[in-house]
């Protein structure tokens, strides 16, 4: 690979990343081929972006000289790519991913059913429709016998009085009123029957005890129903017959008698009538067609538009034209020969062309010439080696867990998943717990993960910071591995971030160096290391290593003669008199030099030597560079042997990060920092940076044993700056106190009961009280109930320190654009 490819060379400016050095094993310059499916094209959505040069770029990777792609051949082909989806990938499209709230996980949601209010017992519902069905046979009988006064009014009213007998209950003289008395009291039997119904609540008594038990149990107790019914009714003791043979005769004549053909066919539709309804709740139809083996046919899907197309039919292609381009990926879908960070990378280099419409054809014959495997990302990896939690890729979450079942959480969001993605991680993620509480394992790996399944897509680009051995992801899941002091490491880290700007490596470096020291200001700090790396930079080309700026600022007098002569024989007056002006302000009051000169001889050790070298011959990683391409670092921190250099390392890496995210001209790609521990790494200056990070798509997770971890000073502006937090299981209730006053307080309905002692007046109702407190032992007393509307916390400090299960933690969440969700009871890893 010459020295423009796309993994980069030593001494690797702030666009390229760097290449390892001599005698260390080099990634392949051409991704493993697939058999089949070529390698990645002039297609590949490398390029520079909008708003930077064309020079400083990572070309792309040629294709290799050979056959064409198998599957333009008719060869056998490709089997396919590692770490396929649990369904077929054409079903994964095509599954629904509605926009809900934060943190909902979309793939296939589904949202839960309306909250019902609180159940009547088994037993009150049972006594209420034993109740309403006597009052109903009394109130019926008391009608048929005649002793409801005026109950033939409304009949009389709307009929001939030559029918009916003088009087208000005067029964009928006709035939026609005995007729129209007949229809009369059916029509009032339907509406006892329906009011009893309703009032009873017959239909909640038979869901619960009836078809709940399900088939064959529903089938027979509505046979059984439907033959009760059915005697009852040819007996005549439920008035249906008549009324429907009087109907008919009104309406067809009383001669249509005269046929016992036409008589039997009413006595059938009269039958058939009543099983009727029967046969619906019992579902016999479905219970015949289940033993029968036939089922009930699925019903067909509908067709979509005709200017729709389903999402693995690639739509967008076709849209634009390229139908033969979208017909080969049609293919690669349905055959298996690509998984789902193809779709979402291929999906992500397609929406990039089209801004810039030359691209197109690029990567349309990229796609005809290699398939699935076109626009490659520049490791030529497909996926990651292996994966611990469940992804999405086409929507950028990883699921995390599952909210609980617990009164704290709404009801909407009870055993819904949650998942997190870069609309929320833009706003940066705070999350504090014990040791051993699932910070590693169960967020920031499957975090660390879903950023470099992104990166692949050529979305995103992640650091991931931690001590050696943190569970962080394989080597062969990152592009570049730091191993800070360990002579093995391909890369070195550059302590100045890849800039050339002296005043801007000043900055930042100072920031990482005396950050955290409250009595020094690291403004002051930042101008001391700009009065010497202006001088070194215009004098050798370049900052001066560790030992060198240990010298420097020491005030080694050899040292600072050689860079002084350096500068007057290259005529560099200006140089100069910044190097005079630090000579004049060592040594005088509050002069930060000593401090900085203390903090850097903590990387000025053996275990470090060469490690931070600068010069031609070095090998550094600058982080600029992932600001620009979709890399995936990580850096580990030699933490055991060296926990104040690692916690340096630490708090300069966030503020390169925050500075240099900032600093970019095209926010395209989400840049994403993972600190694995941010114990004594957060500085005012990172918070306000922390704080900027959301308006430049980009986010930082932090995670932190205890909110004590950080200077008291920033408890407050730390909590404000971050739009994510997560209290997990065992933290004190001093960090439950700063959680629950950062996540406020909401109105809640109280009830609160007292009990009053009954005082009778009466001797019957005193005699009543005084055997009821015999035989009970408590006296006769009423409830009082007041309902009031109250503020209270969403969760108490006691709550977060005692009420969180283990492998549970309370998270809250905010996205970019200002949607929020309350803190919700999640169970970390759960399905």
């Amino acid at each position: 690979m010459d020295d423009e490819g796309a993994r980069g060379v030593r001494g690797t400016g702030a666009d390229r990343v760097p290449r390892p050095p001599a005698g260390v094993p080099l990634p392949p310059a051409v991704p493993p081929k697939v058999p089949g499916t070529g390698t990645p094209s002039s297609g590949q959505p490398w390029g520079p972006r909008s708003g930077e040069p064309e020079a400083p770029r990572v070309p792309a990777i040629p294709p290799p000289a050979g056959p064409p792609a198998a599957h333009l051949t008719g060869s056998t082909p490709p089997p396919p790519p590692t770490e396929q989806p649990p369904a077929s990938l054409d079903v994964w499209l095509r599954t629904p991913r509605p926009r809900v709230a934060p943190g909902v996980w979309r793939f296939g949601f589904t949202p839960r059913p309306p909250e019902q209010g609180e159940e009547v017992s088994d037993r009150s519902l049972l006594v209420g429709a034993v109740i309403t069905l006597l009052s109903a046979l009394l109130l019926w009988s008391l009608w048929r016998n005649g002793y409801l006064p005026y109950r033939l009014v409304p009949l009389k009213l709307f009929t001939p009085g030559e029918w009916w007998n003088p009087g208000t209950s005067g029964g009928p003289r006709t035939i026609e009123g005995s007729d129209a008395l007949t229809v009369y009291e059916a029509l009032l039997f339907g509406l006892l029957v329906y009011g009893c119904g309703r009032i009873g609540n017959f239909s909640e008594l038979f869901r619960r005890h009836v078809v709940e038990r399900g088939q064959p149990f529903l089938a027979l107790a509505a046979a059984v129903a439907a033959g009760l019914t059915q005697l009852l009714v040819w007996n005549e003791a439920l008035p249906v017959v008549r009324p429907v043979l009087v109907l008919v005769a009104a309406v067809a004549g009383g001669e249509i008698y005269q046929s016992q053909t036409v008589v039997n066919i009413i006595y059938g539709l009269i039958a058939a009538a009543v099983l009727w309804p029967f046969a619906r709740l019992g579902r016999w139809r479905e219970l015949i067609a289940a033993r029968r083996g036939t089922g009930a046919p699925a019903p067909a899907d509908d067709p979509a538009p005709a200017t729709e197309t389903s999402a693995d039919r690639w739509p967008e292609l076709r849209a634009a034209g390229w139908t033969d381009a979208a017909e080969t990926l049609t293919a690669e879908v349905r055959t298996g020969r690509m998984n789902d960070v193809d779709v979402a990378r291929l999906r992500h280099a397609w929406a990039e062309a089209t801004r810039s419409p030359d691209r197109l054809a690029p990567l349309a014959e990229a796609v005809l010439r290699t398939g699935g495997a076109a626009a490659l990302h520049p490791s030529g990896r497909r996926d990651l080696p292996r994966r611990t939690a469940r992804h999405d890729v086409l929507t950028g979450q990883v699921r995390i867990g599952r909210c609980a079942e617990d009164p704290h959480n709404p009801y909407a969001r009870r055993s819904t998943g949650l998942a997190l993605d870069p609309t929320l991680l833009g706003t940066s993620l705070l999350a504090v717990g014990p040791p051993g509480s699932g910070k590693s394992d169960r967020l920031v790996r499957p975090v660390v993960e879903a950023l470099g399944l992104r990166a692949l897509a050529g979305q995103a680009a992640v650091l991931a910071v931690g001590g050696a051995g943190a569970p962080l992801g394989p080597d062969e899941a990152f592009d570049v591995v730091v191993r800070v002091g360990n002579p093995a490491s391909a890369h070195d880290l550059d302590l100045y971030g890849g800039t050339s700007d002296p005043d801007e490596a000043a900055a930042v470096l100072a920031e990482g160096l005396v950050g955290d020291v409250g009595s020094l200001d690291s403004r002051r700090a930042a101008t001391v290391l700009a009065q010497l790396l202006g001088p070194y930079r215009a004098a050798h080309g370049h900052f001066p290593s560790v030992p060198e700026l240990r010298e420097l600022l020491d005030g080694a007098p050899a040292a600072l003669a050689a860079l002084r002569a350096t500068l007057e024989a290259a005529g560099h007056h200006a140089m100069l008199r910044e190097l005079e002006a630090r000579a004049r302000q060592a040594g005088g009051p509050g002069d930060p030099a000593p401090v900085l000169a203390d903090r850097v001889a903590l990387l000025d050790r053996p275990a470090f030597a060469g490690f931070f070298a600068t010069g031609p011959d070095a090998r550094p990683f600058e982080l600029r560079s992932l600001g620009q391409y979709p890399l995936r670092v990580r850096v580990d921190l030699p933490e055991r042997g060296h926990a104040e250099a690692s916690r340096l390392l630490t708090r300069l890496l966030l503020a390169q990060f925050t500075a240099i995210t900032a600093a970019r001209t095209d926010t395209t790609l989400f840049a994403g920092l993972v600190l694995d521990d941010a114990t004594h790494a957060v500085t005012a200056e990172t918070v306000r940076g922390i704080r900027r990070l959301r308006s430049v798509n980009a986010g930082a997770v932090l995670t932190l044993r205890t909110v004590d971890d950080v200077p008291e000073a920033l408890h407050t502006p730390l909590l404000g700056a971050v739009g994510c937090t997560a209290a997990f299981s065992g933290i004190t209730t001093w960090d439950g106190k700063r959680f629950a006053e950062a996540w406020g307080k909401e109105w809640v309905e109280t009830r609160e009961v007292a009990q009053h002692t009954v005082f009778a007046d009466q001797p019957f109702t005193r005699a009543l009280h005084a055997l009821r407190k015999l035989v009970t032992g408590k006296a006769v007393t009423t409830d009082a109930v007041t309902v009031r509307q109250v503020e209270k916390e969403r969760w108490s400090a006691s709550e977060l320190a005692y009420a969180v299960p283990a492998g549970h933690a309370v998270i809250r969440l905010t996205t970019v654009d200002g949607e929020h969700a309350p803190p919700l009871l999640v169970e970390l890893g759960g399905r």
